[in-house]
C-alpha cells in the first residue's frame, strides 16, 4: 500500500508540474508620431523605419527612444514601457530655432497612468512680437488643479532654456502668465514651453523680441544731380524685419514724405534706391531710416543740386 501511495503521489506531482508553465512576458505595441512627420525612429538604438510607425512585440520596461530628421533637433529620451499598446509623440524644434525640446514631449495613451485628457496643454501669446522693455502674456489649458511648467528658449541666458514659473491651473481648465523682460532682454526669437505637471505633454507658442540694437544709414554720394538715382544702405540690428525710410527737405518734403518701408537681410543689412526728379526742389535733403518698431533710427543728410 505504501508503495502504491507513492507512485499515486509522484504521478499527481508529475500532472501538476505539467500544467503550470512560467507566466508568458508581456508584449506590447507601440505607435510612434512626430511633428513634423517622416522623422527617423530609433528604438534600444535600433532603426525602426519613420513617423508615423508601429513597433509590435516590445516588452514591458525600460528602453531608449530617440527621433531624428535632417534639419532638426534629435529628440531621445529613456522610456518605460507598461503593459499594453501605447503612443509616443515628439514635437522637433528646426535647428534654425536653437531650441533644444525637453524630454517631456512624449504623449502616452490613455493605457498609460494618465490619460490624454490629464495630460493635454495647450498655449498661445498674446502678441508675436514686442520690443524691449514691453511684456508678453501667454494663456492656455490645462488639467484643472495642476501647476503647468513654462520654460523659455531663445538667445543669450535662454540658449538652453530659463524655467520661469509653476503657474496653478484654475477651475476652468485655463491658466496665464505675463512675462516682464526688462531691458537686458536680448532681441531674436524665443519659444515658450509649457509642460503638464506629470511631464507627460507640452506645447509650444514662438515669438520675437526686438529693440536693443542700432539702425543706421549712409548715402552712396552726399551731392546728387536732377535724374540721379539716389542710393543708401546701412544696417538694424534690433531684430525688426523692415526700415522705415522718410524723406525731409525743401518744399513738399519739409513736413518729410514717406517713402515705404525696406526688408532687412539676414546679416542685418539694407539698401534703398530712389529716382530723383525734376519735382524735387534743389536744396539740402534728410534722408530718416528707424525700424519697424521705432526703437531706434538713423539719418544722413545730401545736397540736390544742377548737374
Amino acid at each position: 500500500m505504501k508503495r502504491i501511495l507513492v507512485i499515486s503521489i509522484a504521478i499527481v506531482c508529475v500532472i501538476i508540474a505539467g500544467c503550470v508553465s512560467p507566466q508568458a512576458e508581456q508584449k506590447n505595441t507601440l505607435q510612434f508620431s512626430s511633428s513634423p512627420t517622416g522623422a527617423e525612429i530609433y528604438f534600444d538604438n535600433q532603426y525602426q523605419g519613420t513617423t508615423p510607425g508601429t513597433l509590435t512585440g516590445v516588452t514591458t520596461g525600460n528602453h531608449t527612444l530617440e527621433f531624428r530628421k535632417s534639419g532638426y533637433v534629435s529628440w531621445h529620451s529613456p522610456i518605460t514601457v507598461p503593459a499594453g499598446p501605447s503612443t509616443y509623440y515628439a514635437a522637433l524644434a528646426p535647428l534654425s530655432e536653437s531650441v533644444a525640446v525637453p524630454a517631456t514631449s512624449v504623449t502616452e495613451s490613455p493605457v498609460v497612468v494618465v490619460s490624454l485628457a490629464q495630460a493635454a496643454v495647450s498655449i498661445q501669446a498674446d502678441k508675436s512680437l514686442i520690443t524691449i522693455g514691453s511684456t508678453i502674456t501667454f494663456s492656455g489649458t490645462g488639467n484643472a488643479g495642476e501647476n503647468v511648467l513654462l520654460v523659455l528658449y531663445g538667445p543669450g541666458a535662454y540658449t538652453n532654456g530659463v524655467q520661469l514659473i509653476q503657474s496653478k491651473v484654475g477651475g476652468d481648465g485655463r491658466w496665464s502668465y505675463t512675462w516682464n523682460p526688462g531691458t537686458k532682454v536680448q532681441s531674436g526669437s524665443y519659444t515658450m514651453v509649457v509642460n503638464n505637471a506629470g511631464q507627460t505633454a507640452s506645447a509650444r507658442a514662438g515669438f520675437s523680441v526686438v529693440g536693443g540694437g542700432l539702425t543706421s544709414i549712409s548715402s552712396a554720394r552726399y551731392s546728387y544731380g536732377i535724374g540721379d538715382t539716389l542710393s543708401f544702405s546701412g544696417q538694424c540690428t534690433t531684430g525688426s524685419r523692415n526700415v522705415i525710410l522718410t524723406l525731409y527737405g525743401p518744399g513738399q518734403f519739409s513736413n518729410g514724405v514717406s517713402l515705404g518701408t525696406q526688408q532687412v537681410n539676414a546679416d542685418n543689412t539694407w539698401t534703398f534706391s530712389y529716382q530723383s526728379s525734376n519735382s524735387m526742389p534743389l536744396g539740402t535733403y534728410t534722408m530718416n531710416v528707424q525700424d519697424e518698431q521705432q526703437t531706434s533710427s538713423g539719418s544722413v543728410s545730401f545736397s540736390l543740386a544742377t548737374s
